[in-house]
């Protein structure tokens, strides 16, 4: 299990690596969707088979299709290829690569440094997480999907091209 794991992990990593790096956004995107499936996979080794299952039907299932839609809809073409490429300029990379640098020092560390808090691990099933997210997490859970929805409304008004010329 240990070499399956690790096969995901570096699945993982390159096709997060390759969503940064793409220029095009609906392969950005579809490199986004392999990624989410990886860390899924990741869920299902450690033990975790229903964060794997919700990672595969939320995320990558619900929302990155909807994403996908979306940047479909837009149609956005040749421009924006164009202003991503400018975009991934090797001087852009410098502060995001320093902040990456600085958290996995700080992994590292915690990693061969840091001392178990003696936290037990319990297992959450479906009831325990749909109890708590329509109980007292009722109103967040509305308030963030009125602003995914929102989101979805001005991204489809930002990104219309007005056509009528009549």
């Amino acid at each position: 299990m240990d070499i399956a794991f690790y096969i995901a992990a570096t699945i993982a990593i390159y096709a997060t690596v390759r969503v940064v790096t793409n220029t095009n956004p609906v392969h950005a995107l579809l490199s986004l969707i392999v990624s989410l499936l990886a860390v899924a996979v990741m869920f299902f080794i450690l033990g975790a088979p229903f964060a794997g299952a919700l990672e595969i039907i939320v995320y990558a299932g619900a929302i990155m299709v909807l994403f996908v839609f979306v940047v479909m809809m837009l149609n956005l073409g040749q421009a924006v290829v164009l202003q991503e490429k400018r975009w991934l300029a090797p001087t852009a990379w410098i502060g995001p690569g320093v902040m990456a640098l600085l958290l996995a020092g700080e992994m590292v560390y915690l990693l061969t440094h840091g001392e178990s808090q003696g936290t037990a691990h319990t297992l959450v099933d479906a009831k325990e997480v749909g109890v708590a997210l329509f109980g007292p997490y009722l109103i967040v859970v509305e308030l963030a999907s009125l602003l995914l929805l929102a989101a979805l409304v001005a991204a489809y008004h930002l990104g219309k091209r007005d056509d009528q010329n009549g």
